[in-house]
């Protein structure tokens, strides 16, 4: 048999002109062109006035159905940009505006874009190591540099994953399975949910992600297995109240298995008292989950390490990089204190990683996921670091919480502003109070009205929430190139809306 040689194996038998389409060592200068003329159109975007157009969601359907018409025949890429454009570029909502403040979007960093880029155009799939060989390593770097710098165990590991959502979802599918080996010897990926898992039950903050619940219902346990615990004047969980609702299950013939606290809370960025909470878990047996999703990369910082004591103690814990440390969506990881407890999720299949191939010197990480083909997205989290730096990426946390805290104590005396409480984290919760309004449903009526002109105008986006049953504005604060003099013109414009209501009314 004769052999085949590299020279043979990357020249076509035949010439495919058309197959310069690909991502292929032909189409070097296509690549070129289409990264030129893309990047013009991105330039645009960011040059935008407005946080989105404004358009209704009619003008937006009908935009879409006449792109629709124009059908999917080939068309030059000069032409398709000009489309997207009109269709998306132009309309979009743009995170990094500063009259953004809604959700927890976050402005990305430039190095984090271009690993994006990398890592899509390559298109490494990072679940075993014949795929990804460096890549796996690269990765692997990225865990152990978090699980250290947060102060996990030397046996400490991780897995990156789509999103809080799905880092929740895998921490508590451990904390089932792990109880119920640990105390009635039943291995839950073998055999199945037994009859004492119906009496399972899970703790958490009131504030806590709905992820939480969903995640209980998505592995069997459901809805009502989630017990919430209330929170304190400081949108805390209470930790007298976490202990009396643990013992009452307990008499009642409920099966607490896993208590969740959240150091970050979405509405108020609250962090529940770790500490106290490892302290009762190991007390009562519990695995402890921390949701960081939010406030979990603040453990990096000196101004909030204190809300992380205890840190030491937990059985896992989410951080999404892609919320408070300006990494493109998706960009999360599940953290766990014990490597070992991976083994509830690992499966071994015999075209992909099968169990006699296994070496520690070449890792599968697909042992680690639910997930089998994923994206390297710990590649754009490796450049931001290499090229930004630790320290300063930590900067810039520690300059949108004083931010915030700023931008608090100089408005919290208006008279026409309400604020819940002094903000721990990023986010500020208020309301717009009209002059000798007592009646909550005007406030209310006038609040919604605020926030909605404003974002149907295109120029202002603010998130709300609702707080004892009462409506309330959200700014959500994730931009350290923001200043409070900017924050406070927003609140202005608050309440000039709010007064714009009262007059019309």
């Amino acid at each position: 048999m004769s052999e085949i040689s590299n020279q043979s194996v990357l020249s076509p038998v035949q010439d495919k002109s058309y197959l310069i389409d690909f991502f292929e060592p032909r189409a070097k200068e296509k690549l070129d062109q289409y990264i030129q003329s893309t990047t013009q159109y991105i330039k645009g975007f960011l040059s935008r006035k407005s946080v989105h157009s404004g358009k209704s969601p009619e003008y937006l359907r009908l935009l879409h159905q006449e792109s629709m018409q124009l059908g999917y025949r080939s068309r030059s890429l000069t032409q398709a940009l000009a489309e997207l454009k009109e269709l998306f570029l132009d309309n979009t909502v743009a995170y990094h505006h500063p009259s953004y403040l809604s959700h927890l979007n976050c402005p990305v960093v430039l190095p984090a874009v271009i690993g994006d880029i990398i890592a899509s155009s390559v298109n490494t799939a990072i679940e075993t190591w014949d795929q990804s060989t460096s890549g796996t390593l690269m990765e692997q770097e990225m865990i152990d540099w978090i699980t250290s710098r947060i102060g996990l165990s030397d046996d400490a590991d991780g897995v990156f994953t789509t999103g809080g959502s799905q880092s929740n979802l895998m921490a508590l599918l451990l904390a089932r399975d792990h109880y119920a080996f640990e105390n009635y010897q039943l291995n839950i990926k073998e055999s199945g949910i037994n009859a004492n898992a119906q009496n399972f039950k899970i703790f958490c903050s009131e504030k806590s992600h709905f992820s939480i619940q969903k995640s209980a219902a998505l592995i069997g346990l459901g809805y009502e297995s989630v017990v919430t615990v209330a929170t304190d004047e400081h949108m805390c969980m209470d930790i007298k109240v976490l202990k009396s609702m643990l013992d009452q299950s307990i008499q009642a013939g409920d099966i607490p298995i896993a208590v969740v606290a959240t150091l970050g809370t979405t509405d108020y960025g609250s962090f529940d008292p770790l500490n106290s909470i490892a302290e009762l878990a190991n007390e009562y047996g519990l695995w402890l989950h921390v949701d960081g999703a939010y406030g979990g990369c603040f453990a990096l910082t000196e101004t909030h390490k204190r809300y992380f004591k205890g840190i030491e103690h937990i059985n896992s814990m989410t951080i999404d990089f892609h919320k408070s440390f300006f990494q493109p969506v998706c960009s999360s990881v599940l953290l766990i204190n014990d490597k070992e407890h991976f083994r509830y999720i690992s499966h071994h299949a015999d075209y992909l990683n099968p169990l006699e191939n296994k070496n520690e010197d070449m890792p599968d990480l697909i042992e680690k996921s639910i997930q089998t083909t994923r994206r390297f997205d710990a590649l754009k989290l490796w450049m931001t670091l290499r090229v930004i730096g630790e320290e300063k990426m930590i900067s810039y946390l520690e300059d949108i919480y004083d931010l915030t805290l700023e931008t608090y104590e100089k408005a919290k005396n208006d008279q026409e502003l309400e604020f819940i409480h002094e903000p721990t984290l990023t986010t500020l919760v208020f309301r717009y109070l009209t002059p000798n309004v007592s009646d909550e449903t005007i406030h209310e009526r006038v609040n919604k009205y605020i926030k909605n002109v404003l974002y149907e105008s295109g120029q202002v986006s603010i998130a709300s929430t609702r707080h004892e049953g009462r409506f309330y504005l959200k700014f959500t604060l994730l931009d350290p190139n923001l200043s409070s003099n900017h924050l406070l013109s927003v609140l202005d414009i608050i309440k000039e809306k709010g007064q714009e209501y009262q007059l019309k009314n």
